[in-house]
């Protein structure tokens, strides 16, 4: 439905290792009708992830962004950083059904990939999975409740 699509708010976020691959993605996000802001990196220079990762991350968080889309060399340090945010449950997927299933039982709110690991098709054919597929609710909703309570014990701000 792209009057849904156009509301929805994409945070995207890369290092230098995920660059070739997030332009990709950001020309797809906007031809499709999303709104989205590049976190960063810009360039190719060597950088750290966690630097743009937890922007992208904190935003989705609270609320600014429907979800996110972060990329990395292999896709799992950018995902390790998401995660530490709480409310965050980033998904690291390099297939269509693993990208539908995290969002029907997991509720996942961001999803990451790895430049190095998948092409572009893929992770395009996965992104629109991702995004269009809503969460099932029901059983899963107690298990995300618990999830909530694990970040709740151990990410309380003191």
């Amino acid at each position: 439905n792209r009057q849904e699509k156009e509301k929805m708010k994409i945070a995207v976020a890369n290092d230098h290792g995920g660059l070739e691959l997030k332009k990709a993605l950001l020309k797809y996000l906007e031809e499709k009708g999303y709104e989205v802001k590049d976190f960063g990196t810009y360039t190719n220079d060597s950088c750290d992830y966690p630097d743009f990762a937890l922007p992208a991350a904190e935003a989705v968080a609270a609320g600014e962004f429907d979800r996110g889309i972060v990329i990395c060399s292999t896709g799992i340090g950018i995902s390790i950083v998401a995660n530490k945010v709480p409310g965050i449950r980033c998904a690291h997927c390099h297939d269509t059904y693993s990208a539908k299933y995290t969002r029907l039982h997991n509720d996942a709110n961001m999803l990451a990939f790895g430049q190095k690991i998948i092409g572009e098709g893929l992770m395009l054919e996965i992104v629109e999975t991702f995004l269009n597929t809503g969460f099932e609710g029901g059983r899963h909703q107690r298990r995300i409740d618990k999830i909530t309570a694990i970040e709740e014990k151990y990410c309380s701000k003191k």
